[in-house]
């Protein structure tokens, strides 16, 4: 059974990092562009920005297990095949080395190893984790396995030191999520 896709079907994955802030702004970017918005959220992500302030944005109850309330399997396989692109905004450090390993502990990381639509992650996390060479390993991995990476912007940080590591704005990631969407309308 194939699935049918239209150009705007977005899964949006925000993780455990502080700038989930960020999250519900993206999501109403996205809808004000006519998006349709699928947000997944881990259980990291949830100790940062709730489900009900990201599914008041996305008019769509957030995911965040293989199960619903009434222990009913969310095909993840299905999901993945109908979206035209996944991004994942913020992702942590934790979120990277997931994903660059193959890991499957969270409905998220189930739908990225499903995906076969374009990837686009957004790290965001302190500077001395970002420069941290795990991590780059893991970003160079993800690099070589097409994933579109958007590095993290300079400035202040939670931590209340200054460098790279912020998530970019959201007109920055809402920007190169369309380009990376936009060539792939063009390339099949």
């Amino acid at each position: 059974m194939t699935a049918k896709t239209t150009h705007n079907q977005i899964l949006f994955g925000v993780t455990g990092s502080i700038a989930a802030y960020k999250a519900p702004h993206i999501v109403r970017r996205l809808k004000q562009k006519n998006y349709d918005v699928q947000v997944v959220l881990t259980h990291g992500g949830a100790r940062f920005t709730t489900p009900l302030t990201l599914s008041t944005v996305s008019g769509k109850p957030v995911l965040q297990s293989m199960w619903d309330d009434q222990n009913t399997w969310h095909n993840h396989v299905m999901l993945a095949k109908q979206s035209s692109l996944l991004l994942i905004a913020p992702a942590s450090a934790n979120c990277l080395a997931k994903l660059a390993h193959g890991q499957c502990d969270e409905m998220l990381y189930a739908l990225y190893l499903s995906a076969t639509c374009p990837v686009v992650v957004a790290p965001a996390m302190d500077l001395d984790m970002w420069k941290h060479a795990s991590v780059q390993r893991n970003v160079a991995q993800l690099k070589k396995d097409g994933v579109f990476i958007l590095e993290p912007a300079s400035g202040a940080l939670a931590s209340g030191l200054e460098g790279k590591g912020r998530l970019p704005e959201v007109e920055e990631v809402v920007s190169f999520m369309e380009q990376v969407l936009q060539q792939s309308i063009q390339n099949s």
